[in-house]
């Protein structure tokens, strides 16, 4: 069996710990408090991936995972520090750079990464709008009707127009799909204001993101890391989650059954993982349960990168079967009943108490347990971390953009298209329900057309309009808005609309 090299572990750290490929989609926890050496594991597993032609998605917090795409250098301190490790531990360090892909939301560090809104489905988009309850059912029944009327809803202004004609048809969507409160609607607008204003509005359009090209090779064989910077993102930690966790539903939605490879198709690394279960329903924690339980057999492996285990939920914690757990700082009684919960989740080692090594570990060492033959729990071991064979911290923004502009990806998404959706059709529609509201506005007497209402003089009024009150009316305002809305809701209704592909979360929650 052919596995990933972790470290040396055991006595005098030369007993090798090595992550089996073949294991590898049965998922994984990297956990530790901050400056303990996450990023250096993080950076070694994605090597050992990329090496064994497996293709990596992970989310760059500092920007120090850039370095992946530089070699290490053989010269200076830091250069000593790894040969002196790589000797203890007996690995052979060799330098090189690894295939690379920046993507970035706000399109400024990497590839824009855009999804549409019809793609995020209304459960995701209300949990990144932090609606309430009652405000989430508006929202379905926003995405319920643009599927009976066949609008596509790509970016937010789509959903904007979608949300006020809704607003403008309450009374008439209650009957059909219940009730619709105005008040609410304003509330959801008012949410997409604040994203907007956050830069999110960047996410929703197209062209959209196709897993495809995140699943690439290199043309050597080695499997592409794809690198979604996340500095900025992180000023919105929703935002941040609610994308991961998109990403995640989309590949299970997509992938095939592949029961148990010898490796795994993609890898996804989630960093800062508590962000995605922090204030989270537990309808939506059931959600990404199941959803990391049967992802496994598409061949993609999840794992989870945090400070403290007891981040993630039990049954979350339970699909995690290979487990890095850098150190642990127990300064309180509620820090060392978590220590003792995370030593208890390893099968024991006799020759070491667990809960102590978990404290005593250094920076760049870990206690770590992975899956053996039969996918059974390795013994909890003592491991020193191998050093990284890429550069130890974030490249230069001009070569980032130089490797940028070299990509396969590049000008792939750079360009936003617009085309015909839920914001030009109810726009289009609007203008001619106008039109022939205004047409329908004027009198069909000749006698009461506005020409006529100007004699020009030969009735002796000497050119005067004639105006009393007997004298024609045209429509109200009000008349003329009555009229527009019985319209667009007449000519919507009759509409046979298609429905709108959306993301598995949404699918699974209507079973």
């Amino acid at each position: 069996m052919t596995g990933i090299y972790i470290g040396g572990g055991g006595s005098g750290y030369t007993q090798p710990q090595n992550l089996l490929l073949e294991y590898t989609n049965r998922h994984g926890l990297i956990a530790g408090a901050t400056g303990t050496g996450k990023t250096v594991t993080l950076q070694i597993l994605a090597e050992g991936l990329s090496a064994a032609g497996v293709p990596v998605v992970l989310s760059d917090i500092k920007g120090d995972l850039s370095g992946l795409a530089v070699s290490g250098s053989d010269q200076g301190p830091l250069h000593a520090a790894f040969a002196k490790r790589a000797q203890t531990i007996g690995y052979d360090l060799t330098y090189q750079a690894f295939p690379v892909t920046f993507w970035d939301i706000y399109g400024e560090q990497g590839h824009p990464v855009r999804t549409t809104i019809a793609e995020m489905g209304p459960l995701l988009l209300s949990r990144l709008l932090g609606l309430t309850d009652v405000q989430e059912g508006v929202m379905n029944v926003a995405f319920r009707s643009a599927d009976d009327q066949g609008m596509p809803l790509l970016d937010l202004k789509d959903l904007r127009s979608l949300l006020v004609w809704v607003g403008e048809n309450a009374a008439e969507l209650s009957l059909q799909y219940g009730n619709v409160a105005t008040a609410s609607v304003g509330a959801i607008q008012r949410q997409l204001l604040v994203l907007e204003t956050q830069g999110g509005d960047r996410l929703f359009g197209e062209p959209a993101l196709e897993l495809a090209d995140l699943m690439r090779t290199a043309p050597d064989g080695r499997g592409q890391i794809n690198i979604l910077a996340a500095d900025k993102l992180m000023n919105n930690p929703r935002l941040y989650a609610t994308f991961l966790l998109w990403l995640l539903s989309e590949l299970f939605e997509e992938l095939p059954e592949v029961g148990n490879p010898d490796k795994p198709k993609l890898v996804f690394v989630f960093d800062e993982a508590h962000l995605l279960f922090d204030d989270a329903p537990k309808a939506l924690v059931d959600k990404v349960e199941q959803v990391a339980r049967l992802i496994r057999s598409k061949g993609v492996g999840v794992y989870f990168v945090t400070q403290n285990p007891a981040d993630v939920p039990e049954d979350v914690l339970g699909q995690l079967g290979n487990r890095v757990q850098h150190a642990l700082r127990a300064f309180t009684a509620k820090d060392q009943k978590a220590l003792r919960q995370a030593a208890e989740n390893y099968r024991a080692n006799p020759e070491f108490d667990t809960a102590k090594a978990i404290t005593e570990v250094g920076t760049g060492e870990a206690v770590t347990s992975l899956l053996e033959a039969k996918g059974v729990p390795g013994v909890v071991q003592r491991t020193l971390i191998r050093p990284p064979s890429s550069q130890l911290g974030p490249i230069a923004p001009d070569l980032r953009r130089e490797l940028m502009g070299a990509s396969e990806m590049a000008g792939k998404y750079e360009r936003t298209v617009d085309r015909l959706s839920a914001y030009e059709m109810l726009s289009a529609k609007t203008r001619a329900v106008a039109a022939t509201a205004q047409e329908d506005s004027q009198p069909e007497g000749r006698e009461f057309t506005a020409a006529r209402r100007y004699d020009g003089g030969r009735s002796g009024t000497g050119g005067r309009r004639i105006e009393g009150k007997n004298s024609p009316k045209t429509p109200s305002s009000q008349s003329l808005g009555e009229a527009m809305q019985k319209a667009v809701i007449k000519e919507l209704s009759g509409t046979t609309g298609r429905r709108i592909v959306r993301g598995i979360l949404g699918t699974l929650f209507k079973s």
